[in-house]
């Protein structure tokens, strides 16, 4: 793989004011049926939505999903009805794309009542679509590294697609190559949907590598994992990578949209 993506981040984050995480104002919702939200989510994470997210899963615009690379980004968010929320709002982890022109956000029922005044969740569950803000934040798993789930659709030993689980940090993987332990012959891999990647030529036979493409600082990094699957690697089965993600990657946004200056109330 070409090594010009640093430049590429370089150049993007450039061209406007670079900022750890920028503030967005929206309308959110929550899923009046659960299991919509843990079992039906587009990034594809099924039966293992809760417990990624703590049960505060969550659909996103189509902006900041974007064709599955915002899948397992957190954001803080909270209301603006000072009568009903506090100031701390809740924490989300991004787990499907919202297509929905009413609102902008919808999570899980755990969370919107987080964002309440103590003794006044149910109202704010009455309220049904409330005004709401919402920041980037870096997404934390204690004790656990970056894993890879290998999905059923693949075909050991040559066609494999994987789901990425527990993505640490501030970023975005925009990149996977895949090759054989020990040898240089890299291959790419790409996003199939949501949080699914999966190779494009058949892989060699024997323990596989992995490297991967992040969004950090202003540009971008290399994180290699160099040990990730064992020769005989199967369907079903979750892999560790031995490495974690904890950078964050600056965002663009005007000055008055920069939620390190405009989350009042609390450390941004």
């Amino acid at each position: 793989m070409p090594f010009f993506l640093p430049l590429l981040f370089l150049t993007i984050v450039s061209s406007a004011a670079a900022c750890d995480r920028c503030l967005h104002q929206a309308k959110a919702a929550f899923y009046q049926v659960e299991s919509d939200g843990e079992l039906r989510g587009a990034c594809g994470y099924g039966n293992l939505t809760s417990e990624l997210s703590n049960g505060h899963f969550s659909a996103i615009t189509a902006t900041l999903y974007g064709h599955g690379a915002g899948c397992g980004a957190c954001f803080q968010v909270r209301c603006k009805n000072e009568a009903l929320c506090n100031k701390e709002g809740t924490k989300i982890v991004v787990t499907d794309g919202n297509e929905s022109s009413q609102t902008d956000l919808v999570i899980s029922k755990k969370a919107f009542s987080e964002m309440a005044l103590s003794g006044k969740e149910e109202l704010l569950i009455i309220e049904g679509v409330v005004d709401v803000e919402f920041k980037r934040v870096p997404c934390e798993y204690k004790n656990k590294n970056l894993m890879v789930r290998v999905e059923e659709m693949s075909k050991p030993p040559t066609y494999l697609a994987m789901k990425l689980l527990y993505q640490g940090g501030q970023t975005e993987i925009v990149g996977i190559d895949i090759a054989k332990v020990g040898e240089s012959n890299w291959g790419m891999m790409a996003r199939n949907y949501g949080a699914v990647w999966d190779t494009k030529r058949p892989v060699s036979e024997g323990p596989l590598q992995l490297r991967f493409v992040v969004t950090s600082g202003f540009d971008g990094k290399w994180i290699w994992s160099k040990y990730v699957f064992p020769a005989d690697w199967r369907p079903g089965q979750v892999y560790d990578t031995g490495v974690q993600i904890d950078d964050v990657a600056k965002e663009n946004c005007p000055d008055d949209q920069c939620a390190d200056k405009h989350w009042a109330g609390e450390g941004a």
